[in-house]
């Protein structure tokens, strides 16, 4: 296939990442500088939530001088403290846990979708640790009421079958109990594990005291925390130690989840793509794209200089592949699968169903629009391309979904002229995903 010479784009920071330093440096005694912060929708409300609780938050170029509570954060005494999460999922679920280890009450409250996303299984393990928690339209979901009092420490057991955020919130909570907390993984399976590697991470650069726990029979052994590739429920428990967060400077990396519809515009197009600000050594689950690319045919090249790594165009084909531990490539891979020449069945990712759209469903539908066959599994997706594909305009739905929207652009390099019908939801994590997709396309 004949390529040009490549376009080069930068990855923007890590949303992930972004959240958890923030809320890291909110909690620390004294001020923390975190540079290379995401400027996003949902990056603004878990700052303005945060602010709320009693951090302050000065805006400097590239990111943000953070005054820290030095502990728990400080509801209301007389009626609660509004606590706008608006529709960002990551907020409402890493901050209800946070929030549950201060002091005084909170409501909890979104927007849209927001208030029927489940944080049920979150809410349960908070009640069990002494914090009243009143649910005020649909059980198991926001808006809600948090009474609380602190964390007393102690044992605990959260599911991630549906998400690994509710550990991660308990994680980031932790360190603000009483005493030390031993936090096991129930239900059925462990979604998403990479993140919660990314919350370890974040604490152990914010000084806090922890260790991970391997069990081998009928022993517990320390390992770390980089280890595990497959978490099972019962294998793996965590013991965070009381203690405050340390101020400190740091730096966001760049995000592997938005760089990856960037990096498939490289295997998709007609000219390599080049990514910089990304860290190859990452513990970012959506680093998968990599292999995810190479598995369909693509050819990647890492270059340590400047972080960047390019993806050249390719004929791809079909994978299995389970992405139970990098659901956000899901829409990306899915594009990309009904353009390859053979089949794709993607698995391992029924918790998509409650995201900020049912990202199975939606992605079917939309695919069906360019004549590739997409069907619905009980955990995932299975595609395969059409023998006569469409070509020139098409309307595409977004659902709302900032995911959506950008992995469906990718048609526009494969001779679909796409119309959404709400480009702006991409602000939710991405804000400046048009220009630098403009970049690509007029390259």
């Amino acid at each position: 296939m004949q390529t040009g010479s490549s376009v080069t784009v930068t990855a923007p920071p890590s949303k992930s990442l972004s959240h958890r330093a923030l809320i890291a440096a909110a909690l620390a005694a004294g001020q923390s500088r975190i540079e290379n912060v995401l400027e996003s929708e949902d990056l603004e409300r878990t700052r303005d939530c945060l602010a709320v609780a009693g951090a302050r938050f000065e805006r400097q170029r590239g990111g943000y001088l953070v005054q820290g509570v030095s502990g728990a954060p400080a509801g209301g005494t007389r009626e609660a403290v509004l606590i706008d999460v608006g529709e960002s999922g990551t907020t409402c679920r890493l901050l209800t846990a946070v929030l549950a280890a201060g002091r005084g009450m909170f409501l909890i409250q979104g927007k849209g979708r927001m208030h029927e996303r489940p944080i049920g299984e979150l809410t349960r393990a908070l009640e069990g640790l002494g914090v009243t928690v009143r649910h005020l339209d649909k059980a198991g979901c926001p808006p809600l009421t948090l009474i609380a009092s602190g964390l007393p420490g102690g044992r605990a057991s959260i599911s991630m079958d549906e998400s690994s955020q509710y550990l991660s919130g308990l994680l980031l909570a932790s360190p603000l109990a009483a005493s030390e907390s031993l936090l096991e993984i129930g239900g059925s399976k462990a979604v998403s594990w990479p993140y919660v590697a990314l919350t370890l991470d974040v604490l152990r650069d914010f000084g806090v005291d922890f260790s991970v726990e391997r069990r081998s029979g009928a022993t517990w052994s320390a390992i770390d925390f980089r280890e595990p590739a497959d978490v099972a429920p019962g294998a793996v428990r965590f013991r965070v130690r009381p203690g405050a967060y340390a101020a400190r400077t740091y730096r966001v990396e760049g995000d592997w989840s938005n760089a990856s519809y960037l990096l498939a515009a490289g295997a998709l197009g007609r000219r390599p793509v080049t990514v910089a600000g990304l860290k190859q050594t990452s513990l970012q689950g959506d680093r998968a794209i990599v292999d995810i690319l190479r598995a369909m045919g693509a050819r990647v090249e890492f270059f340590r200089e400047g972080g960047a790594v390019t993806v050249y165009p390719a004929t791809l084909h079909g994978v299995d592949v389970d992405m139970g531990h990098c659901p956000d490539l899901v829409p990306t891979v899915a594009v990309l699968a009904s353009r390859a020449s053979s089949v794709t069945r993607i698995t391992g990712v029924a918790h998509l169903r409650i995201k900020e759209s049912d990202r199975l469903a939606a992605m079917a539908g939309e695919i069906a629009k360019t004549g590739a066959a997409a069907e619905v599994l009980p955990d995932g997706l299975r595609v395969q391309a059409a023998a006569k594909p469409v070509s020139g305009p098409v309307a595409f739905a977004t659902y709302g979904d900032h995911r959506v929207a950008m992995s469906l652009s990718l048609y526009e390099l494969a001779g679909i002229r796409p119309a959404f019908d709400n480009p702006a939801c991409v602000a939710k994590s991405f804000p400046g995903f048009w220009e630098r997709w403009r970049e690509i396309v007029a390259a």
